[in-house]
């Protein structure tokens, strides 16, 4: 078995291989961002003292870097140094979410229903499902961030793969298919108002919805999905052998596809416990003032709607609800402590995720307090719009400096709120429309979402990854990911072009040029 897998190994392995290694030479990813905060102290008091600035095209306020290598900023670093970790979105929304996580994955819940629902389906068609689903997750927000890895490690292990592969599959799909969706979500709506306000400095009566892209992201949905899948069907899948002795490790069985009348019961618990909680969720959603509705604007979808913003509490609640279910259906769970004993294993296995958290908010912070990442996005911009391009490589040159910027502001807003007042004007009195902009910019923000270390949600699948594969590293994510990044990249372009050459609507009251 061996001697085969190493037959197949070509040069995408072997380069895959060194990356990987190259990756986890570097130090601990706690002690990485320890450096990465001293080296933006450092940059700051450099920069800081050059007086470097830039005008924010948004507002026309001047940004200039503040130097932290001071007594009032050693002062600000020390004192909210426990409020830049006690105010870190992103570990408040995964330990949320871990707790329904954890119920439905220890409780059996996940390894009956995939064996339940996915025995005998052909592999590929195995990771379309991922991919797709993985895709279409931003409609929930961060939750496929957290709850899509780790069901897909299982969903592999189900059809007697690897979970690496599944955990890498899925966090392709949600990090660098972000953008795209078959369901508008909270996403279009945030992108969409920095555009309006950008098209309006050139035409004031400028107004369409959030709708601009929406064509075009569900062609994206197909195209990624498909390209995803080959790349893993016909590349990828030999790196991750995977035999029964391996799933005995992560006390999968593989040979347990049949049910047992108790893990039947489980289910059926679960998922009527699921339909109960759907229904009262549904009863919250619908009136003329709904309780999860905006009390302004009575919608449920608004981004200040407690449905929307509470999408994750959502989640986390019907994942326990399934996984309660499941175990006390089934017998495993014989009173309330079995179940919180469950949850609590779960908050042990991200207690290394815990600890990281705590270096990286502080690096973002600092990072944020210098004003380094709006000055170095505010030139980065500049140096496009200087160079005067046109047609396909003014929309591609947007795409690559998305990019770029990506990979050192994680906030898919501010990223925009800076780009936008730049490209949006620009583009429009080139004669494109605003919506070309926005999808260029969307583009851009999701491809380099799974090679950024700086990225929330990397420590995130990295502490997943370890459960299956304890010596993991940075290195080990990046290089597997590189792979899917290039081929997105790829099919997004493709499809960029093909729209800007056949001038194909992007979406309701959106296209490539201005009519």
């Amino acid at each position: 078995m061996q001697k085969d897998v190493e037959k197949k190994r070509g040069t995408l392995d072997k380069w895959m291989d060194f990356i990987e290694r190259v990756g986890n030479a570097l130090p601990d990813p706690v002690s990485l961002f320890i450096i990465l905060a001293v080296i933006v102290v450092v940059l700051s008091a450099i920069f800081g003292s050059m007086g470097m600035s830039a005008v924010h095209p948004g507002t026309g306020k001047t940004i200039t870097v503040v130097n932290l290598l001071t007594k009032d900023g050693f002062r600000q670093m020390y004192s909210k140094a426990v409020n830049n970790f006690a105010s870190f979105a992103p570990l408040g929304m995964v330990l949320v979410c871990v707790i329904g996580a954890a119920a439905a994955e220890k409780s059996g819940f996940l390894v009956a229903l995939m064996q339940r629902v996915m025995r005998g389906a052909k592999s590929w068609v195995v990771t379309f499902a991922i991919l797709f689903v993985g895709i279409n997750a931003n409609v929930a927000g961060d939750a496929g961030f957290i709850v899509m890895p780790p069901l897909a490690a299982v969903i592999y292990m189900g059809i007697g793969r690897s979970p690496v592969l599944g955990m890498f599959v899925a966090f392709a799909g949600v990090a660098g298919g972000f953008c795209a969706n078959m369901i508008l979500g909270m996403s279009d709506a945030l992108a969409y108002g920095f555009t309006e306000a950008a098209a309006k400095m050139i035409d004031p009566s400028y107004q369409q919805s959030m709708a601009v892209n929406w064509y075009f992201l569900i062609v994206s949905c197909i195209t990624l999905t498909i390209g995803g899948t080959l790349l893993v069907e016909k590349f990828l899948v030999h790196r991750f052998p995977c035999t029964k002795e391996d799933l005995a490790k992560f006390d999968f069985d593989e040979s347990s596809a049949d049910l047992k009348p108790e893990q039947i019961k489980g289910l059926k618990w679960g998922l009527t416990a699921l339909v109960i909680y759907l229904l009262v969720l549904v009863g919250m959603c619908v009136g003329a003032d709904p309780l999860l509705a905006d009390p302004k604007t009575h919608s449920i979808m608004s981004p200040k709607a407690p449905f929307m913003s509470g999408i994750i509490l959502t989640v986390a609640f019907a994942l326990l609800v399934v996984g309660a279910g499941y175990g006390f259906g089934s017998g495993k769970y014989k009173n309330d402590k079995d179940l919180f004993a469950d949850i609590i294993l779960g908050f042990k296995d991200m207690s290394s995720y815990i600890l990281l958290c705590f270096f990286i908010a502080q690096f973002t912070s600092y990072f944020a307090w210098s004003n380094l990442g709006m000055v170095m996005a505010i030139k980065g911009a500049e140096v496009l719009k200087e160079l005067n391009f046109t047609g396909a490589p003014l929309l591609i040159g947007l795409v690559f400096v998305s990019c770029i910027i990506n990979l050192f502001i994680g906030s898919a807003s501010a990223k925009w709120a800076i780009l936008a007042p730049i490209f949006v004007p620009m583009l429009m009195i080139m004669g494109y429309d605003p919506a070309a902009a926005q999808v260029a910019y969307r583009i851009g923000d999701s491809i380099t979402n799974p090679l950024s270390p700086l990225f929330y949600y990397t420590p995130v699948i990295l502490g997943y990854l370890r459960r299956y594969a304890p010596d993991a590293g940075l290195g080990t994510v990046i290089a597997n990911m590189i792979p899917y990044s290039v081929t997105f990249t790829v099919i997004w372009i493709i499809q960029l072009l093909v729209w800007l050459f056949l001038d194909l609507p992007l979406g309701p009251g959106g296209g490539i040029f201005l009519k």
